[in-house]
């Protein structure tokens, strides 16, 4: 076996075997295979897809890569992970996972970065000034053991494989692949200790999976490397035709979030967390009604346990927690301009993944892995599409550092927050689940 017929028989639309995935996974970790190597297979496999089998000893192959974390029989409690497939203004996991755990889920969460215009996690987590997210495993255990809930970054020594791979992918543009995607995702899950898994496959403009077929499809992968590595998996399809919630831009995305478990949420953002939330619960053990799992987590909102969690984490880990009870202490942009809209109507469309890069061309997001973010740029919408606007009524603000990306900035907003005289429908926000 060698690494040239691996490559010959999937250009050739063959089916790769468990052992030949295998001899590729180890060979390209090891730095035996080459890059070129590699990406010459990577592409075959975007070209020519995968089965499910070959997904699914890809995922586990890319787990076993590195170390395999057995979290939940450490912890003596059912791990439940989420995950999403990316998107713009995704602060849900800052509100979620607190929210969830004030209930009584165990959330042991790792977290990445953002890479060109979606955000992430963990970028988000290190805008609150203090908060550490590089802990140790052992540290890790013993938060989630006193407080239950610890959010850190990805451990190096976590399917080191699909770091390599998915570099690669982003430098040959195999990022949109059904089974690398689905493979790269699971691999993950596998090897961080989920017992379950709930995911949050985001769908539309501003989202990998573009339309429902393709996330279906996605997710129905996802869910049988799931059932193969015996992890029940739930995927939650939801809405990327438009930004989540109204702040893109990592301290916005902060505040935002914190503002949420007071109880001032977005019917969008609302719609997407209790949807989540209550699979994690019903997964957990800890609500088999759905309905009644939403309740809860609203009451816990009301009652500010939710909140309190969230404060709890953040002085656990480091962080600063006068910046969340008052946000206004947040290190602000130099400019921050309002948008109008010189004519009145219906927001018909707000292009999520316009709006990601014009935040992204501010300094909110990466180019490359080594960009450093600037934490207090960003955008703000004041509209959803289907709201009326009055003329000369503000529908956006920038946030921004430097003038002359100010009004680039400026100048791109308006070409993307479409305008009609005919009503419209708001954007259904959770379009489908699969189990």
């Amino acid at each position: 076996m060698n690494i040239l017929e691996i490559i010959e028989k999937k250009r050739d639309k063959k089916e790769l075997s468990k052992e030949e995935i295998e001899y590729f996974i180890k060979g390209y970790t090891k730095g035996e295979i080459a890059d070129y190597q590699a990406s010459a297979l990577l592409m075959a496999i975007y070209l020519n897809g995968m089965t499910n089998k070959e997904t699914t000893n890809l995922a586990i192959s890319m787990a076993n890569s590195g170390e395999i974390l057995n979290l939940g029989k450490t912890l003596n409690k059912v791990i439940v992970d989420k995950h999403s497939s990316g998107g713009v203004g995704d602060k849900v996991s800052l509100i979620l996972l607190p929210l969830v755990s004030s209930v009584g889920v165990t959330v042991a969460k790792m977290s990445g970065r953002g890479l060109g215009f979606t955000g992430g996690t963990v970028d988000k987590l290190e805008s609150i000034p203090g908060y550490r997210t590089n802990l140790n495993m052992e540290e890790f255990i013993a938060n989630v053991k006193e407080i239950g809930i610890s959010m850190i970054s990805q451990t190096e020594n976590l399917a080191p494989a699909d770091k390599k791979i998915y570099a690669l992918r982003d430098s040959i543009s195999c990022v949109e692949s059904i089974p690398l995607i689905a493979s790269s995702i699971m691999s993950k899950k596998i090897a961080s200790g989920a017992d379950k898994i709930v995911l949050d496959v985001t769908v539309g403009n501003g989202a990998f999976m573009k339309d429902i077929e393709s996330a279906r499809k996605l997710s129905k992968e996802m869910i049988a490397i799931g059932r193969l590595a015996n992890r029940e998996t739930v995927c939650v399809l939801t809405n990327m035709d438009e930004p989540l919630g109204l702040n893109i831009g990592n301290t916005l995305e902060v505040i935002e979030a914190v503002e949420f478990l007071k109880g001032n949420m977005t019917e969008d953002l609302k719609d997407v967390v209790l949807e989540l939330g209550s699979y994690m619960m019903y997964l957990s053990g800890l609500g088999e009604n759905l309905e009644q799992n939403k309740e809860r987590l609203l009451e816990n909102i009301e009652n500010k346990k939710a909140y309190n969690k969230f404060l709890e984490l953040v002085q656990k880990q480091g962080g600063d927690i006068s910046y969340i009870e008052n946000p206004e202490k947040f290190e602000k942009a130099k400019y921050i301009e309002d948008i109008k809209l010189e004519e009145e109507g219906y927001i018909s469309n707000i292009n999520a993944k316009e709006i990601g890069k014009i935040a992204c061309s501010l300094g909110a997001g990466r180019i490359r892995k080594e960009d450093k973010i600037n934490n207090s740029v960003g955008i703000t919408l004041f509209k959803k599409v289907g709201d009326k606007v009055e003329k000369g009524e503000i529908v956006a603000k920038i946030h921004a550092n430097d003038k002359e990306r100010l009004e680039e900035a400026k100048n791109k907003i308006l070409e993307v927050i479409k305008i009609t005289e005919e009503k419209q429908e708001k954007l259904k926000s959770i379009l489908e689940v699969i189990k």
